[in-house]
């Protein structure tokens, strides 16, 4: 059953959807927050829409990195990605992924956003929803 909770904050949506293959165009300019593994099958996903930022799951990262490969895919449309520590969050929760989750990977686009490794996923949101200076 696909679950999304849309959060609105000041400066824009927060989605959180367990699986990144629920995203619709509904969610364009939201920052999404998925449980789905951010490797580059869910990385096309998010290709569809433009999202103000998107948040995976590092998936223990995997052999040649293959768990975080998606954010480096949409580095090439400037959208920024992040991916959360395993440990910090469970796969597949979006809900425990926003709670709980402590960046561990991020792409060129975040970091240029103010978003770094150690972060909390709320603090890293935030960065992403906030106007650029």
């Amino acid at each position: 059953m696909e679950r999304k909770t849309v959060i609105s904050l000041v400066y824009g949506r927060v989605v959180l959807m367990d699986s990144i293959s629920y995203l619709t165009p509904e969610e364009t300019g939201a920052c999404v927050v998925s449980g789905s593994h951010g490797g580059l099958s869910s990385a096309r996903y998010a290709l569809t829409v433009t999202l103000a930022g998107v948040v995976f799951n590092d998936a223990g990262k995997g052999k040649d990195d293959a768990g975080i490969t998606g954010l480096y895919l949409l580095d090439t449309v400037h959208m920024p990605a992040i991916a959360v520590a395993h440990t910090s969050a469970r796969i597949g929760d979006a809900a425990d992924t926003c709670d709980h989750g402590i960046v561990s990977a991020i792409n060129q686009a975040a970091a240029a956003r103010g978003v770094r490794i150690a972060m909390s996923v709320q603090e890293a949101v935030m960065h992403l929803l906030r106007p650029p200076v």
